[in-house]
């Protein structure tokens, strides 16, 4: 577990891809320590391994085979529960099957918050009704499904959805989809639903 200890009443919780804790993560929670929250990252693979991006498909098949949605989720819940009680706020930032692990967190009595990057499995649980603030970030297509189409029906659900220019990885500087533009649009917006104030 990667841990940024600022001595804040203000939680992140940061949810990492299926390649590990990597280092676009490491940087992510980096640049997310210099504000008044304290950083965690959970390692939701269980072990101390990453993978490279080249290598998609094994680390496709390891999260699926291995870890599942379901244990990933039951391990934040119960990071969540062990935190609540030293915290005022508690915010998920999520990226790709983070982003769907926060949104199946976001009906928690405890979450204050999520943002989630190209969660593309949250179109198999829309069913979903959040009961915190919820921003979900989605590039303009996907090779899966229709991003449009998901975005219109979470929509409908008063989320906040945001499109941006690029790809599935836009905002991580390491990926070959990497859009600097979409990604520093993209933080700027979490920064500011972070602090409260869009």
């Amino acid at each position: 577990m990667l841990i940024y200890n600022n001595n804040s009443k203000n939680a992140l919780i940061v949810l990492h891809e299926i390649y590990g804790v990597n280092k676009h993560v490491r940087t992510v929670c980096e640049s997310l320590s210099i504000y008044d929250f304290d950083v965690i990252c959970p390692n939701l693979l269980g072990k101390n391994i990453t993978f490279s991006y080249s290598n998609e498909k094994m680390a496709y098949e390891n999260f699926m085979e291995n870890i599942g949605f379901a244990n990933a989720l039951n391990t934040v819940k119960e990071l969540v529960l062990n935190i609540k009680d030293h915290y005022d706020k508690i915010f998920l930032i999520g990226y790709s099957v983070g982003a769907t692990i926060a949104w199946l967190c976001s009906e928690l009595d405890y979450v204050d918050g999520i943002v989630g990057y190209y969660g593309s499995r949250i179109r198999n649980y829309t069913y979903i009704s959040p009961r915190c603030r919820v921003k979900l970030f989605f590039p303009q297509e996907e090779k899966s499904f229709n991003v449009d189409e998901l975005c219109c029906t979470l929509e409908n659900k008063s989320i906040e959805v945001h499109k941006f220019v690029g790809q599935h990885g836009f905002s991580d500087p390491y990926s070959p989809n990497f859009n600097k533009t979409s990604a520093g649009e993209a933080h700027g917006e979490m920064i500011t639903f972070l602090m409260g104030k869009g």
